[in-house]
């Protein structure tokens, strides 16, 4: 089992850039595929992106690609994300999530773990 807390969020304008990070608990962080989600008020909650447990591949929704980076560090038990170019479109609870199992879609329901989430506001 894995307990995640996620950090960094905060109001930014439009064009800024923030780093999220996720803080790990528990024992076998480097076998647990991690990823971020996103929620606005009134919207589901949405893929953001992804990384293996290794690190080597990522992968990103269409919306963000180019914008963000996912990234982890496995010694310190945490997964980052930069975020760059902000839009208000952005704006949203962060959520961290982790799971074990390797394949299948990058859904919501198919994460194990989750994080509080931590609000990004990008204003414009």
């Amino acid at each position: 089992q894995v307990q995640l807390t996620e950090s960094g969020g905060g109001l930014v304008q439009a064009g800024g850039s923030l780093r999220l990070s996720c803080a790990a608990s528990g024992r076998f962080f480097n076998s647990y595929r991690m990823a971020w989600f996103r929620q606005a008020p009134g919207k589901e909650r949405e893929f953001v992106a992804a990384i293996t447990s290794s690190g080597g591949s990522t992968n990103y929704a269409d919306s963000v690609k180019g914008r963000f980076t996912i990234s982890r560090d496995n010694a310190k038990n945490t997964v980052y994300l930069q975020m760059n170019s902000l839009k208000p479109e952005d704006t949203a609870v962060y959520y961290c999530a982790a799971r074990l199992s390797i394949s299948g879609p990058n859904t919501p329901g198919r994460y194990d773990y989750w994080g509080q989430g931590t609000q990004a506001t990008v204003s414009s």
